[in-house]
């Protein structure tokens, strides 16, 4: 089996003799990729399917503090080995562009000793149509749309943006939000005009990163 490395750039093929799942857990964990949990095997085939056709060398952003190249490719294999599904693509590369915008100051984000941690607000039609969960326990487990692509941004930001724990990461002690920090925004039952729409974005859906 052949696996495409998970940083910048032109992908690494990695050719695998042994495609066992804990063998290649052990071979992320001795080549300092990943979050400490288990991976899916970012295969060309699975790669290919997660970009759907979209160009993957398109630029979406310079992510510190290593300064990598965030191209589609490189975030879609982050997709996969956060256990995204293809259809989840988009939020995940609107909110890398999102985190990119100079007044996000992500450098500091990424290189504080504070336990900060970027959040990921799905809003509108993609929150039913995607399957995010806006209501009970939507910080917390038990979806995947919510746990895989808040887990696929924090792998960008290791494996692109090199920020690892003492490395990068300056992170006193960490923090849970710092595995996986997406939530939805519960529209149909606010009280409130749904957030984009407030801050004047007449779109369907829309990618919150705070």
């Amino acid at each position: 089996m052949s696996t495409p490395r998970a940083g910048e750039g032109a992908a690494e093929m990695i050719d695998l003799a042994n495609d066992a799942p804990e063998a290649i857990f052990d071979l992320f964990e001795q080549r300092g990729w990943g979050d400490g949990l288990p991976l899916v095997p970012p295969t060309s085939e699975r790669v290919t399917l997660m970009l759907g056709g979209a160009e993957p060398d398109e630029i979406l952003g310079v992510i510190p503090p290593r300064f990598g190249v965030a191209t589609r490719r490189a975030v879609a294999i982050n997709a996969v080995l956060a256990g995204c599904r293809p259809a989840w693509l988009p939020v995940l590369t609107t909110a890398v562009r999102a985190l990119c915008r100079d007044e996000v100051n992500l450098a500091g984000v990424q290189a504080t000793t504070h336990p900060v941690a970027p959040l990921v607000i799905v809003h509108g039609e993609a929150v039913d149509a995607l399957g995010f969960n806006a209501g009970c326990g939507t910080f917390g487990p038990g979806t995947r749309a919510n746990a895989t692509v808040g887990r696929a941004l924090r792998l960008v930001l290791l494996h692109v943006g090199g920020a690892r724990p003492g490395c990068g990461d300056q992170s006193t002690q960490g923090q849970p939000s710092k595995y996986s920090f997406c939530i939805a925004e519960n529209a149909a039952h606010s009280p409130w005009e749904a957030y984009h729409r407030s801050r004047g974005l007449d779109a369907p859906s829309a990618v919150t990163v705070a």
